[in-house]
Order: C-alpha cells, then structure tokens, then sequence
C-alpha cells in the first residue's frame, strides 16, 4: 500500500514538475524568441522555423532515445521519465496560447524568470527520479558512469545547442538564453539536492568519548571513530567522524566547544550521503 502511494506521489510531482516546464517555455521563453537545450531547443527552432508546436516534435524526438536509454539507465527511471516527457509534450501544447494571460514585455526579466520556474520543474522531476527526457537521459547515464553533476553534463550538451541555434535565430537571443540556462541549472541543483546540505565532520578532541556521547543524544547522528597519531606528539588519538545537516551543524559546534574549547574541528561539505537516517538521494 505505501509503496502504491509513493508511487502516486512521484506521478503527481512529475506532472507538476513537467506543467512548470512548459509554463516557463510558453511563458517566458518562447515569446521572445529564446531558445533552450536539448531536444527542447531543437524543437523550439524548428518551431520557430515552421511553426509546428515543440510539443509534437519533443515526443518525435524523444523516440531513439529512450531506446537507446532502456540499455544505459535503471527501468525505474525509464518509465517515470517517459511520464515526464508525455506530460511535457502534452502541456507543451495545451499551454501554447499563454501569453494571451502571462505577458512579460522585457527580454531580461523573462530570461531570468523563466530560468528559475524551469529549474524549479526540473529540480522536481529529476528529485523523483524521473525526467522528461532527451539529454536528461544521456545526463544521467553519464552520471551513473562517472559520477559528473546531472547539471554539469546537460548545460554543456544544451550550451553547445544553443550557440548552434544562435547562428539560426538571433546571437543576442542565444546570450540571454544561456542566463536562462545557468540560472535554471543553479536552481535545478539546489532543488535535486535539497537547501539542506549535508556536513563531514573530522573532530580531534581529548574527551572522544564525552562529544561522541553527547553528539550521540543530542544530535541523534551516529559516530565513527578513526584512530590517528599526532606527527609532533607521536601520541595516539580517536578522531571522531561524523556527518551532519547544515541546519545541525551550529548546535554540533557549541557541544564540542562546550566540553571541550581546545578541540580541532574540520568541516567538509558533503554532497551526496548514503546510507540509514539519510534520505536517499534522487539520483
């Protein structure tokens, strides 16, 4: 039964998630003649050029590649990304005729607006594990392969469409798209990871066993002890490992301040953590 229900959670924040895109494309973009990447911005100039909806086209397109996916990516995801990208098409063109109600007369304010809603929506997506494929697909298989950031991979393939697509539009429309794109990207990150990152901390202490018991019950985050050697002293230690939210982390400070003000501390931010009292992460 829960299993059933998450399962309808995660097809309703697809849709909510495709419904964004297509608001920010229809709303903000495609009205001032910006274009996008991947197989949207593909579509996008073709629709520029012939004036058949980009709703038809990116489900045209999307055809080879999630065959090609099947091989590379998890079923789990195939079929969820293929949710995301009929609903993205479907909503492509029913949202069409937008302007007539949102209607945004600067260049620069549409850029960025429709950066944030677009990274919101694919934050949303990608954070259920899904996508509304093209280049998402072969973003993910990268990452899957070599652990590159999702983003990192689609605003380098999507980069180089648009400078392509700026020889056959308009190069100054190819300038303000890629600050649609990077704000949307830098959006797509923080919603995919959450505002609440996670912190690797190494604490050096003479009283481990006083901050891992307090950090324990207070905090409620297990510890690890790592045993070490000071070059000076030659004397052995226990380095407490522990990982913390961003949120969690002032607290964990003054704990370790508290009982012991002579203590090192070092914090690292951590970007993806695995494992029990984490969530797991979307992709």
């Amino acid at each position: 039964m829960f299993k059933r229900n998450d399962k309808i959670k995660r097809i309703i924040m697809v849709l909510i998630g495709a419904l964004m895109c297509s608001i920010a494309l229809n709303a903000f973009i495609i009205p001032h003649k910006l274009l996008s990447g991947g197989v949207s911005g593909i579509s996008i100039i073709i629709q520029y050029l012939t004036g058949i909806s980009a709703g038809y086209l990116i489900f045209i397109f999307n055809i080879p590649i999630f065959l090609l996916g099947m091989k590379e990516v998890d079923r789990d995801f195939i079929v969820f990304s293929l949710i995301g990208m009929i609903s993205f098409s479907i909503f492509l063109v029913a949202t069409k005729n937008l302007t007539e109600y949102i209607k945004i007369n600067d260049i620069l304010l549409s850029a960025i607006y429709g950066g944030v809603v677009n990274g919101i929506g694919m934050g949303i997506t990608f954070r259920n594990r899904a996508s509304q494929g093209g280049t998402d697909i072969i973003a993910v298989a990268v990452k899957k392969k070599y652990g590159i950031n999702i983003s990192t991979v689609s605003f380098s393939i999507n980069g180089l469409i648009v400078l392509s697509g700026a020889l056959i539009n308009n190069f100054e429309a190819a300038l303000y798209t890629l600050i649609s794109m990077y704000i949307g990207y830098y959006i797509m990150d923080k919603v995919i990871e959450g505002f609440d990152r996670k912190k690797m901390l190494f604490i050096v202490t003479e009283k481990e066993k006083e901050v891992s018991e307090a950090i324990m019950q207070e905090i409620g985050r297990g510890i690890t002890l790592i045993y070490g050697e000071g070059a000076y002293t030659g004397d052995s230690k226990k380095i407490i490992y522990c990982i913390v939210t961003s949120t969690q982390l002032a607290k964990t400070k003054k704990i370790v301040e508290d009982i012991d003000d002579k203590s090192f501390m070092s914090i690292i931010d951590a970007s993806e953590v695995h494992g029990r009292g984490f969530k797991r992460p979307a992709l």
